[in-house]
């Protein structure tokens, strides 16, 4: 990864994710989910991915590249379960243990510090889209899953050559690409879908949005903000031209 790359990260996934809890604190916990689901999927992609993981009350699930832990928040609330959280920024890690309390820790990807076996489940939402190293993400989940296990994937597609410009920090597999390292990893694929980003309801849309004005308002001004808007806004126009896919998926652990 550049420099470059690395800096619109940071600003994405660290700096952007400490605003984002202290927009949360001051406007109520009610906001949370939806702003720290904002670009991991929408309710209706979590719920799809809920029901083919096959939850019971008590699972071991870990969510890996948890950001600031809205999806694993959600899973929280509506299946019974404490997720476990993974994220290499250790901001968002911070707004997750203080969001949701949930249990969460500085980690790379590629190097989870958990035993062999050690969960039932786990997903992966938006974040292979963000590393150059996806054989090794994949195959570290596959590690840390007991087999027979379920990973549940969010993951933007690339239908083909990309339109400049692109956003910095992300590479885009092919579907054909996710695939073969979905298997090279020990995975089988059972169920995949396409993710409507827009399927939450209106007041989870009209909350995220109010977390990203009092970002606004408070950061504006901020380089950082800006990097990480127009990031979002190239990732947006990618996704509304086709070239990009919102790819759902679960996979069962060989």
């Amino acid at each position: 990864m550049s420099s470059l790359e690395s800096e619109a990260m940071e600003a994405e996934f660290d700096t952007v994710a400490g605003w984002t809890e202290e927009a949360v604190r001051t406007l109520g916990p009610e906001y949370a989910v939806p702003a720290g689901c904002r670009g991991s999927g929408s309710e209706g992609a979590l719920r799809w991915l809920a029901d083919r993981l096959d939850l019971r009350p008590g699972a071991r699930l870990l969510d890996d590249g948890a950001g600031v832990g809205g999806p694993a928040g959600w899973l929280a609330a509506e299946r019974g379960v404490r997720p476990v959280c993974a994220e290499p920024m250790a901001a968002a890690v911070r707004a997750s243990r203080r969001l949701f309390g949930l249990p969460s820790v500085v980690a790379m990807a590629q190097q989870l510090p958990f035993a062999d076996g050690s969960f039932d489940a786990a997903w992966c939402l938006g974040v292979l889209c963000t590393t150059s190293d996806k054989a090794g993400s994949l195959a570290e989940l596959r590690r840390v899953l007991v087999p027979g296990a379920r990973l549940g994937l969010l993951v933007f597609v690339a239908a083909g050559p990309l339109p400049p410009p692109l956003p910095e920090g992300n590479e885009f597999p092919g579907e054909t690409e996710l695939l073969d390292l979905l298997g090279g990893a020990g995975f089988d694929l059972q169920d995949s879908g396409t993710a409507d980003l827009a399927d939450s309801p209106d007041e989870w849309l009209e909350r995220a949005d109010a977390v990203d004005a009092e970002v606004a308002r408070r950061h504006g001004e901020a380089p950082e903000h800006e990097q990480a808007r127009e990031n979002a806004k190239r990732v947006g126009r990618l996704i509304s031209g086709k070239h990009l896919r919102p790819w759902l998926g679960i996979a069962i652990a060989r």
